[in-house]
C-alpha cells in the first residue's frame, strides 16, 4: 500500500471521499426515512402506488447497471420481470410440483432471472445501440408467447394467482414494508458498485471502451455479471409484481411498461444511483395525477424522453449537481512533481524487453505496416516518427492487441503479445494513451485515473456487493495511488472535478496519470504534446524522463521534432509503413533520407 503524504493529497482526501459521500448519501437518506414512516401520513391508496413504486425500483436498480453505467439499450426487461411473476407464483401454487413457501419460490424466481439475464444479455458482447435492444424485445416477445402457449402452468390467457407472503406481510403496509426494504437493499448493493472499481469499469466500457480494454477491463466478464444481478433483481421484482397485482395476465406485461423502466433511467441520468431512482418514482406517481392520459402514455413518455436529451441532457442527476457549477480557477497550471514517480512506478522485478520482429499489417491494398523491427528498452525512451500514414499509430495498436498481424509478432519476455486478449496487454504492464484522450466525462479526475489501477482490486463483484472488508481496502489503495499519481502529474488539486471541465491538456495528463496506475513496464504514448502550449511540452518532456528514469520503458509517437530529438534515447522513423531509418536523435537529425521525407531543410 503506498503511503500519502503530500499535502495536496492530504487536502484533496476529505473533498473527494469525506464530504462527497456524505452529500450523496444525504438525499436517500431522506427518500429513507420518507419510506419508512409514509404509513403515518399516507392513505391505503397512495400505499399502493408507494408498492408499485418499490417493486419498479428493486427491477430499475438492477437495470440500472446495465442501462445508466454499462451504456447498453436495453429497452425489453419486461420480459424478466414477467419471468420472475410467473416463475414465483406458478411454482407457489404448485402447478408444477408441490407448492413451494413464497420465500422459495422468489428465490429460485431470482436464480431463473439470472439465467435468462445472461441469455438476453449476451448479445450485447457483440451487437451494439439498438441492435441489442431490439434483441431484448424480441426475448420479451418470445416470453409472452411461452406464456400463453403454456397454459397447463402458466394459465395461458386467463392468468395465474399471485403469490401471497405470509405475515406479517401480508397486510397492505407489511408487504409495503417488505417492497421497501428490498428497494432499500438493492439501492444499497448498486450504490456499492458504483463507488467500486467495477462500477468505474462499466462506466468506462460505456464512454471509453477502447481505454477500457487498455486497462484491463474485460467487457464480456464483467458485463455477464451484471446482467447476472441485473437478471436476478427484474425476476425478485417479478414476484413482488405478481403478489402486489394479486392475479397476473400476460397483458399486466406491455411494452409500455418496459419503456417506463428504461426511460425512468434515462431521465434520471447516467452514471448516478439517485437520480434514476427519482425518475422511477416520478414516472409511477406521474400517471395518478393525470389518468385521462393514460392511454397517451407512450405518446408522452417520448415526449418526456426528447425533453430531456434536449434541455437536460444529464437527467435529474445533473440537475441536482450543484457542485459541478462552481466555477474553476482559471490560468490553471499543470507542474508535474516527477519526484514522485519512484514511490509510483517502484518495478519488483525487471521489465524484460518488448520487440517487434517482421510485423507486417495491410488494410485492403494498403501497407500500413511492412516488416517492421523494433525493440523498446525498459529505462529508456523510444521516440517513433514519421509522416502521417506511415503506420506509428498502427504500430501502437498492434502492441495493445487492437490490430492483429497478418506477419510476425510482437513480444515481451519471450511472451506472444499476439496471442492474447486486448485486456491481457494490461496484465503485462503495458500501458498508453491515445491521440484524443480517451476520459469518461461525467466521472470525476480521481475516478478517471483509478479506473486504471481496476486490475489491482482484490476483491470480488460479490465482496463489492456487500461492501466487504476487502471491497474497502482495494477503494483505499487504489484512491491512494491514484492520488500519488495525480500529484505526480500535477492534478491533484483537481481530484474532485467533473473530467468533462477541463481543458484539453489536462486531459492529456489525465490519461498519463491514469496509465502510471498501471505501474507499467512498458508506456505508449500516442502524441502526447498535441495540444499543448510550449511550456507544457517542456514539463510534459521532463515527466517522460523522469518515468523513463523509474525503469519503464516508453515508446513515443510524437509529431513535435524536438520533444523527439531532446529526451528520446533511440528513434525510429516510419514511412508508408517502412522503417525509413534507426538511431540515436543525432544520426536521425543529419540523415538525409529523413530530411528530406519528413524534417524537411
Amino acid at each position: 500500500m503506498i503511503d500519502m503524504s503530500t499535502t495536496q493529497a492530504s487536502r484533496a482526501r476529505p473533498s473527494a471521499i469525506g464530504s462527497g459521500a456524505l452529500g450523496a448519501a444525504l438525499p436517500l437518506l431522506v427518500l429513507l426515512v420518507i419510506g419508512v414512516t409514509l404509513p403515518l401520513f399516507a392513505g391505503g391508496y397512495w400505499g399502493v402506488i408507494a408498492t408499485r413504486a418499490c417493486v419498479y425500483w428493486v427491477l430499475a436498480a438492477g437495470l440500472n447497471l446495465v442501462v445508466g453505467f454499462a451504456g447498453q439499450i436495453a429497452i425489453g426487461w419486461v420480459a424478466l420481470l414477467t419471468v420472475g411473476a410467473y416463475t414465483t407464483s406458478v411454482l407457489a401454487a404448485g402447478n408444477v410440483m408441490p407448492p413451494l413457501h413464497p420465500y422459495l419460490a422468489l428465490a429460485i424466481a431470482g436464480v431463473v432471472g439470472a439465467v435468462c439475464g445472461v441469455i438476453v444479455g449476451l448479445p450485447a458482447l457483440r451487437l451494439r445501440t439498438f441492435y441489442f435492444a431490439i434483441t431484448t424485445l424480441g426475448f420479451a416477445t418470445i416470453v409472452t408467447q411461452i406464456v400463453l402457449a403454456w397454459a397447463s402452468v402458466t394459465g395461458g390467457g386467463v392468468g395465474v394467482a399471485g403469490p401471497i407472503f405470509p405475515a406479517p406481510f401480508d397486510t397492505q403496509w407489511g408487504f409495503y414494508y417488505f417492497c421497501f426494504g428490498l428497494a432499500a437493499i438493492c439501492t444499497w448493493m448498486t450504490a456499492n458498485i458504483a463507488k467500486s472499481r467495477f462500477g468505474r469499469a462499466l462506466t468506462a466500457i460505456r464512454d471509453a471502451e477502447v481505454a477500457a480494454e487498455a486497462n484491463g477491463i474485460s467487457k464480456p466478464g464483467l458485463l455477464v455479471i451484471v446482467f447476472l444481478f441485473s437478471g436476478a433483481t427484474a425476476a425478485i421484482a417479478g414476484g413482488l409484481f405478481a403478489s402486489l397485482q394479486s392475479y397476473i395476465t400476460p397483458d399486466a406485461f406491455t411494452i409500455d411498461l418496459s419503456v417506463l423502466f428504461f426511460i425512468s433511467i434515462l431521465i434520471g441520468g447516467r452514471g448516478s444511483i439517485l437520480g434514476p431512482l427519482l425518475g422511477t418514482i416520478l414516472l409511477t406517481v406521474l400517471p395518478e395525477f393525470a389518468a385521462p392520459l393514460v392511454a397517451w402514455s407512450t405518446f408522452l413518455y417520448a415526449v418526456l424522453l426528447l425533453a430531456i436529451v434536449l434541455v437536460m441532457p444529464g437527467g435529474i442527476a445533473e440537475l441536482l449537481d450543484f457542485k459541478s457549477r462552481r466555477p474553476l480557477e482559471s490560468n490553471r497550471a499543470i507542474i508535474p512533481r516527477p519526484d514522485l514517480l519512484k514511490r509510483l512506478l517502484g518495478q519488483d522485478t525487471a521489465p524484460g524487453t518488448l520487440t517487434l520482429e517482421q510485423v507486417a499489417l495491410s488494410f485492403g491494398g494498403v501497407r500500413a505496416i511492412d516488416g517492421l523491427d523494433l525493440t523498446i528498452l525498459p529505462g529508456q525512451v523510444h521516440g517513433l516518427i514519421g509522416p502521417n500514414g506511415s503506420g506509428k499509430t498502427t504500430t501502437l495498436n498492434v502492441i495493445s492487441g487492437y490490430y492483429t498481424p497478418q506477419g510476425g509478432v510482437a513480444r515481451l519476455n519471450g511472451v506472444a503479445l499476439t496471442t492474447l486478449a486486448h485486456h491481457a496487454r494490461a496484465h503485462m504492464r503495458i500501458a498508453r494513451t491515445f491521440q484524443t484522450p480517451r476520459i469518461v466525462g461525467e466521472a470525476s479526475v480521481l475516478e478517471n485515473v483509478m479506473i486504471g489501477g481496476t486490475i489491482d482490486g482484490r476483491g470480488t463483484f460479490v465482496e463489492s456487493l456487500l461492501a466487504l472488508p476487502r471491497h474497502w481496502r482495494d477503494e483505499k489503495m487504489l484512491h491512494e495511488t491514484a492520488m500519488l499519481a495525480l500529484s505526480a502529474v500535477g492534478l491533484e488539486q483537481l481530484a474532485g472535478v467533473r473530467a468533462d471541465r477541463l481543458q484539453h491538456s489536462e486531459l492529456r495528463f489525465i490519461e498519463i496519470a491514469r496509465a502510471l496506475m498501471l505501474r507499467p513496464a512498458f508506456l505508449l504514448l500516442d502524441e502526447p504534446a498535441a495540444g499543448l502550449s510550449a511550456e507544457e511540452i517542456r514539463r510534459l518532456g521532463a515527466l517522460v524522463v523522469a518515468i523513463s528514469q523509474a525503469g519503464t520503458g516508453v515508446l513515443l509517437v510524437e509529431h513535435h521534432a524536438d520533444l523527439i530529438f531532446d529526451i528520446c534515447h533511440h528513434v525510429t522513423v516510419l514511412n508508408l509503413g517502412k522503417m525509413l531509418a534507426a538511431g540515436t536523435p543525432a544520426e536521425i537529425r543529419s540523415h538525409r533520407e529523413v530530411v528530406n521525407a519528413y524534417l524537411g531543410g
